[in-house]
């Protein structure tokens, strides 16, 4: 009697499936890490730098994690995101400083500018004693509380110094303008040094006048070579001279002559003895 052995029956092998890596995430941080190192570059666009720069240092981080438990085979990406995240951060935050700054400073200059406006007040020629030898006091800021004398000097806060002669008579020609029948005319010279460090624009000064007790308007003459203003820029360290002249009532006594250098200084008068 014959004896049969059976093997043994094995279930048939079966292929586990492949899963797929999860690359997505070191993609991505690799991604914003570029665009926000890119934004970073522009100083005011460091909020965006900022921004992407935290997202991409999350993904990044997170898909490295993902590459060491074999979940994402992009390791060397996410590791990249990861750098380029801190640029971004980095950046960020000179970009912050950069802009702060510059806003800081101009306000700062701004500030600077409306003070110095406002202070661009006259400093006059001192006292009596000084002002007959042209001296000035440049420590008082404010104009003087009465008109100057002829001869005197007014020195700007700028170094911008301005004089005015003493009146001379004057014979019109009979082509002149402003000049009335049985009315005096007089001359008088407006001399401007720029001692500053900046051209001074001459084309601004005005040039006005009052005569008499009663302060009725001088009108100014203009004949031949007076009364043709001042025109064009004086450089820094020169001068420039103008005569004017004035039709003033024949019984007159002295003459006041105003002088603006432009809108942004303070007038200065000058009494003349006629």
């Amino acid at each position: 009697m014959s004896q049969t052995q059976q093997q043994p029956q094995y279930p048939p092998f079966q292929q586990q499936p492949h899963q797929a890596a999860r690359n997505g995430l070191g993609t991505a941080a690799l991604i914003l890490g570029v665009i926000g190192a890119l934004s970073g570059l522009i100083p005011f666009m460091f909020w965006l730098a900022g921004i992407l720069g935290v997202i991409a240092l999350i993904l990044g981080l997170t898909g490295r994690g993902r590459a060491k438990r074999g979940e994402a085979t992009n390791k060397g990406v996410a590791l990249t995101g990861v750098i380029l995240a801190l640029v971004s951060l980095g950046l960020a935050v000179f970009g912050a400083y950069t802009t702060f700054k510059a806003v800081d400073d101009a306000v700062d200059d701004i500030n600077k500018s409306i003070s110095d406006t406002k202070a661009k007040d006259t400093k006059t020629s001192g006292d009596a004693k000084d002002a007959g030898k042209g001296g000035a006091n440049k420590d008082d800021k404010k104009p003087a509380a009465k008109a100057l004398d002829a001869g005197d000097s007014v020195i700007y806060d700028d170094d911008l110094t301005v004089s005015v002669s003493n009146a001379v008579a004057y014979s019109p020609s009979e082509y002149a303008a402003g000049h009335t029948k049985g009315h005096h005319a007089y001359k008088v010279t407006v001399t401007v040094t720029n001692d500053s460090k900046e051209k001074f624009d001459s084309s601004l000064l005005s040039t006005d006048a009052r005569a008499g007790q009663d302060g009725v308007d001088a009108e100014q003459i203009f004949d031949e070579k007076v009364g043709t203003g001042f025109d064009g820029t004086i450089l820094p360290g020169k001068k420039a001279t103008v005569v004017y002249a004035f039709d003033t009532p024949a019984a007159a006594k002295n003459l006041t002559v105003e002088v603006t250098p432009s809108f942004e200084y303070d007038a200065t008068q000058w009494d003349l003895k006629l």
